[in-house]
């Protein structure tokens, strides 16, 4: 199952004896740990045991398993680094009797919830515990989200939060938070608290209240350079300077951005796909994306220009020979007459 579907069914209280989460996002792993710590112990953490597996054997781990709780209805046990179920496990100072949980697997104890939490990619499915595993215990895999999976993971979480998200605010919200779910999901919160029960995020509310990285600012401040809009440079370049970012840095960004252009524009030129652009580039995949749809605004000689411009403005500022903040501001007004 999906770390959604899982997710979804623990929120409706259907919790199942035994779980196995693992992938290589640690923040859908954290989410399924913490809320079926809500669920199961409703706040009484007496019934709760966190084990190592690289630590503790898995026979000691199923003993308590079968232990009945002292206090309340349930238990909770969670098992961290299940190493037997890569191909090759770590090696470890002693064995782990398998054999115990598959015996335990075929008759969980009604009174214990067993989680096994896996920070790999993936599991080698040709072991006998674990078909045994994916056979009687609820899977969620919890790997990375894909970029064409983004847009409906934020649709889940919005109908979750009971809110409606423009078009045009996904553009956004990948910019700002794609490589972070932990943050795009604290800020689609924050969202739906602005804006209250069926309320509507628009582009508007979401450029007014999402945090700004400093490598998203650098993409606002690459459209309002296309965009001719000296106005909102200079207002994105404050943002900045409010981050704490040096000029210096600044032109550094812009670069990073206008050379992603050039190298997508020139690679398109010689028929690449925007896969194979971002295999070459190595960039995010969101990077690319978005360099495509700005390189057709460029030629080639114009870009080299405005990469020229910031070398130029780069070597002024490291030399001293003008202040930095009038340096870049008369860089950005050159930058935007050069565009």
């Amino acid at each position: 199952m999906s770390y959604i579907e899982v997710m979804n069914n623990i929120k409706k209280n259907q919790i199942d004896s035994v779980y196995l989460a693992y992938g290589s996002e640690s923040f859908f792993l954290q989410n399924i740990k913490k809320e079926l710590m809500k669920r199961v112990l409703s706040g009484d953490e007496d019934n709760l045991s966190i084990y190592d597996l690289e630590e503790t054997p898995i026979q000691e781990v199923v003993a308590d398993a079968e232990t009945y709780p002292f206090f309340g209805d349930k238990k909770l046990i969670i098992a961290n680094n299940p190493g037997f179920l890569k191909a090759k496990p770590d090696k470890l100072p002693f064995e782990h009797d398998t054999a115990s949980l598959e015996r335990y697997l075929e008759a969980p104890a009604e009174y214990s919830v067993f989680v096994f939490i896996a920070t790999y990619d993936k599991i080698d499915e040709r072991k006998k515990i674990s078909k045994l595993l994916k056979k009687q215990a609820t899977v969620a895999v919890c790997n990375a989200v894909k970029e064409q999976e983004l847009k409906k993971w934020m649709d889940t979480l919005a109908g979750q939060l009971r809110i409606k998200i423009d078009p045009d605010v996904y553009e956004i919200l990948e910019a700002e938070l794609s490589s972070n779910l932990h943050l795009l999901e604290n800020e689609l919160t924050k969202l739906a608290l602005y804006v209250g029960e069926n309320g509507v995020i628009t582009k508007v509310i979401a450029e007014k209240l999402i945090s700004h990285s400093s490598n998203s600012s650098s993409l606002r401040l690459v459209d309002a350079v296309i965009d001719r809009d000296l106005h909102k440079a200079i207002s994105i370049y404050k943002d900045l300077e409010k981050m704490k970012e040096e000029p210096i840095a600044m032109i550094g960004l812009l670069a990073f951005q206008f050379r992603t252009i050039l190298r997508v524009k020139l690679l398109k030129q010689k028929g690449y796909s925007q896969f194979q652009m971002q295999k070459s580039i190595g960039g995010h995949p969101y990077v690319i994306k978005i360099a495509l749809g700005r390189e057709k605004k460029f030629t080639v000689r114009k870009l080299e220009d405005i990469i020229s411009k910031l070398t130029d403005a780069d070597s002024v500022m490291k030399q001293g020979r003008m202040e930095k903040e009038l340096a870049f501001e008369l860089l950005l007004y050159d930058l935007i007459q050069a565009s």
